[in-house]
């Protein structure tokens, strides 16, 4: 049907597919191309993939969905099993908390325990030290895959996480739990210099 709608289009006017000795030809002759969109090819694409993919393997590019048993492991713990690290980036200090999944501390140690005094423990370079150390501190007692919670706004935020990462700890996620008020405290009177 396609092949004599294109055959018409080349045909003078007037005259029929059927009756023109060209277009009974072509028919006959030349078999028909078909017009490909960029979804069919998409879809054939992911035929193929699913097809060569094993039926046992149940690998899904997007994260389980709440209650939704994963088959992705760190080390044999679940994802939920994973040791928390806790990264507290204050404008005057940053802490580094490391915690099992349930919340009880492991370590613990910030700008000021590794020997930055005043002003400078609120430097990235100190909160990049006190994730080293905890780092080191945390493959001391047998970890390896982490997750990472940050909370705070101060100049070690990133800093830290980018120090745990050359401690040697693989870092899995990294969220962000900063407290965000939503017009609740009534605010300190501006300073006056």
């Amino acid at each position: 049907m396609l092949c004599r709608i294109f055959c018409q289009r080349f045909l003078p006017a007037g005259s029929k597919v059927q009756n023109s000795a060209f277009a009974q030809n072509a028919l006959n002759t030349t078999p028909c191309r078909e017009f490909r969109t960029g979804i069919q090819k998409y879809q054939e694409s992911v035929e193929k993939v699913n097809s060569s993919a094993s039926p046992d393997s149940d690998y899904s590019l997007f994260p389980p969905l709440p209650g939704q048993d994963s088959s992705l492991r760190w080390n044999g713990q679940k994802y939920e099993e994973l040791p928390i690290v806790h990264i507290k980036a204050t404008y005057n200090n940053t802490h580094v908390q490391v915690t099992d999944h349930a919340g009880c501390s492991l370590l613990r140690t910030s700008c000021g325990t590794e020997g930055f005094k005043n002003a400078k423990k609120g430097t990235a370079i100190a909160a990049q030290t006190a994730a080293i150390s905890a780092a080191s501190k945390a493959i001391n007692k047998g970890l390896s895959f982490v997750r990472v919670l940050v909370k705070g706004l101060g100049p070690g935020r990133m800093s830290a996480v980018k120090g745990l990462a050359m401690g040697g700890l693989q870092v899995v996620s990294i969220t962000d739990n900063t407290p965000i008020p939503h017009n609740g405290c009534r605010p300190r009177k501006a300073r006056r210099i």
